[in-house]
């Protein structure tokens, strides 16, 4: 039996955001491949389901999957019942950051600040002045269980409100106040922050478009913010990496408004890994490059795949 695992990188996908995880595995891949020359795949996931050519005791794997069935859970649930060796969080953390109700309890729990917000599953709808008086009626509404700023919507005032709602599909709902302030992100790796990263969109949305259109969007990394608030952002990313029962990696959004006070927006299990991503900019921050993010990030699947041929169950 090899002591030397073959790494791979499952990338594509069956959600919304499968374009962009097809970019990140190719640089996930090449950047392995650098490091360990003919000991990389390269698989496009069409379906929910693991290839067959994987191996247990052959391979372990790094999974680029973001979104339904990469971050959900799914994949870590096929790949602990297969026996894999694998890398970042395990299937009840991966399962329980998709769920952004979640991680808003928990942060609220241990004191870290998240916008005024509630959840409503659709339908029916619930009423205008319900959601106003939480939001105060500039709102911000995203589904509970998707990434990449997929489906989010803006209303200013309860007639856009009225508006927006009676365009939204069925399903969990998060209606959020919107937080005006700057936006932000911190790596996480190992359980450690990174750097911080501002993000400032040229017409003030960070949506998916400008997440992935190349010019779109300035990024200020580290971000030129006040060392008190830079500490205060590093210190909650990674609590909430601990509260959410997170491994090797992952990458927390925030708000930060003009007086330095912060609000949380999310976490993100598996950040995206393509050329305008935010963890490789965290992580240029603390003299980390790509290549040596990817080498850091795949360690630990190492250790557990040394782990797992050593005493198998």
């Amino acid at each position: 039996m090899s002591r030397t695992p073959i790494i791979a990188v499952l990338h594509g996908g069956v959600s919304a955001e499968r374009e962009v995880s097809l970019v990140s595995g190719i640089a996930v891949y090449e950047a392995l491949e650098g490091a360990f020359p003919g000991r990389v795949q390269l698989y496009d996931l069409e379906k929910p389901e693991l290839p067959d050519a994987l191996d247990p005791a052959t391979h372990v794997v790094f999974p680029v999957l973001h979104g339904t069935f990469g971050e959900d859970g799914g994949l870590q649930s096929l790949l602990d019942r297969a026996g894999f060796a694998y890398g970042g969080s395990g299937t009840e953390a991966s399962r329980f950051c998709m769920d952004k109700a979640a991680v808003r309890e928990v942060a609220a729990s241990r004191g870290l600040p998240v916008p005024p917000g509630a959840c409503h599953t659709l339908p029916p709808l619930p009423p205008v002045d319900t959601i106003v008086s939480v939001t105060g009626g500039d709102t911000v509404i995203k589904p509970r269980s998707q990434g990449s700023s997929i489906d989010v919507h803006f209303a200013a005032g309860a007639p856009a409100l009225a508006s927006t709602m009676a365009g939204l599909a069925a399903g969990d709902w998060i209606f959020e106040q919107r937080v005006i302030g700057r936006e932000a992100t911190v790596g996480v790796l190992g359980g450690r922050a990174m750097g911080v990263v501002e993000i400032v969109p040229g017409d003030g949305f960070y949506d998916y478009e400008h997440k992935y259109t190349s010019g779109m969007t300035e990024y200020r990394f580290p971000a030129d913010f006040p060392q008190p608030v830079v500490e205060a952002l590093r210190s909650a990313a990674e609590l909430l990496f601990e509260l959410c029962g997170c491994r090797d990696f992952a990458r927390a959004d925030f708000i930060v408004r003009e007086n330095g006070d912060y609000r949380i927006l999310e976490i993100n299990t598996i950040p995206g890994l393509t050329p305008t991503s935010l963890l490789p900019k965290s992580a240029a921050c603390i003299g980390l490059d790509f290549p040596g993010l990817i080498h850091r990030m795949a360690e630990p699947s190492f250790r557990r795949f040394s782990e797992l041929i050593t005493n198998p169950v």
